[in-house]
């Protein structure tokens, strides 16, 4: 049994990258074959992907989901949208030295007004006075990780965002995906390598360290995810032709073996609060692209169950040692099931 020292690492603040490079796929790769690490360029992926493998990408879109504002007292309050509830409602954290009242109003980004409602858990529900969509977009803030340190500015807005996201709804990218381009996409086509696609709202949890040693009494946070039936299909054709079904990050992962409880994955929506630990079986995906993720995160506690614990251990000692670049603008690894 693993505790949480064991996910644990040093990580020299210098590689934390803080720019996205000026090219999408010009990201390094480090693909883990067996008990091999080899260096490779991201574009490389074409070549080690096989004619007929899926690539399961998810089309979540980040939100502007950050704003500025202050209560009818004149504190100043930082609103971060966690999850759209409907066209008018959302769940936030809420940041200010006194914690606003239910009823109470919150004017964000000097624009316009929101109601405080009741607390549900950690978050608040807030009330937009028109379609919450417009107005995150019209007015919020492209909420970057933690860990990076500069405002998001008009090229985060881009480059903080897939290719091919489509449905608005994540507080943070799915940062896998961030190393495709159109041009890589094509020539992965012309490989014939399919695509699919899921939809998981990435939430800030997902930068939360574990905090309790013993994992079993860690409270996963909950995400929001739907898999179509067209994924389904390709999944099954996928398998059933002996080719790899082929996550890109995590949160597609999280997605596909959420919908893989029964051990055949269906087609559908539902929230999920998965914890993948070492021990976990994998159902469907066979292989991950996924970057390199937090000290003590459930993250790498996923990939640790999945490729193997020092197999994991020895990827990243090898990272550090030559200077990958870490976390949501950072390089990238390829990953096999143990």
């Amino acid at each position: 049994m693993y505790s949480l020292s064991d996910f644990d690492f040093d990580l020299p603040q210098e590689l934390i990258a803080q720019l996205p490079l000026p090219e999408r796929s010009a990201s390094r790769l480090l693909h883990v074959d067996g008990d091999q690490l080899v260096d490779r360029a991201f574009a490389d992926i074409v070549d080690l992907l096989t004619p007929g493998d899926l690539l399961v990408f998810n089309n979540t879109r980040v939100l502007k989901a950050r704003f500025f504002g202050v209560k009818e007292t004149g504190g100043k309050v930082e609103v971060l949208v966690e999850r759209v509830l409907d066209n008018r409602t959302v769940h936030a954290q809420v940041r200010a030295s006194k914690s606003p009242q239910a009823g109470g109003r919150i004017r964000l980004a000097d624009a316009f007004d929101v109601t405080v409602g009741e607390r549900a858990g950690e978050f608040y529900t807030l009330t937009f006075p028109s379609d919450v969509f417009d107005l995150i977009e019209a007015h919020g803030r492209l909420p970057l990780p933690p860990y990076i340190e500069h405002a998001a500015d008009e090229f985060d807005e881009q480059r903080y965002q897939t290719v091919y996201a489509k449905e608005p709804g994540a507080v943070a990218a799915p940062t896998a995906g961030l190393h495709f381009d159109q041009a890589l996409l094509d020539r992965l086509r012309d490989r014939g390598v399919r695509f699919a696609f899921v939809t998981l709202h990435v939430g800030a949890g997902t930068f939360q360290p574990v905090r309790t040693e013993n994992l079993a009494e860690h409270k996963m946070h909950s995400e929001w995810y739907t898999i179509p039936a067209e994924t389904v299909d390709a999944v099954r054709a996928t398998k059933a032709t002996g080719r790899h079904v082929v996550a890109v990050g995590t949160t597609s992962m999280r997605a596909l073996e959420s919908a893989s409880q029964s051990g055949e994955l269906q087609a559908g929506s539902a929230d999920t609060a998965l914890f993948i630990t070492p021990g976990y079986a994998f159902k469907t995906v066979d292989r991950l692209v996924t970057n390199f993720h937090l000290p003590k995160s459930t993250l790498l506690m996923l990939v640790s169950a999945f490729a193997g614990y020092e197999r994991i251990r020895a990827a990243y000692a090898h990272a550090i040692a030559q200077r990958y670049r870490f976390f949501s603008y950072g390089d990238a690894m390829l990953l096999t099931k143990i």
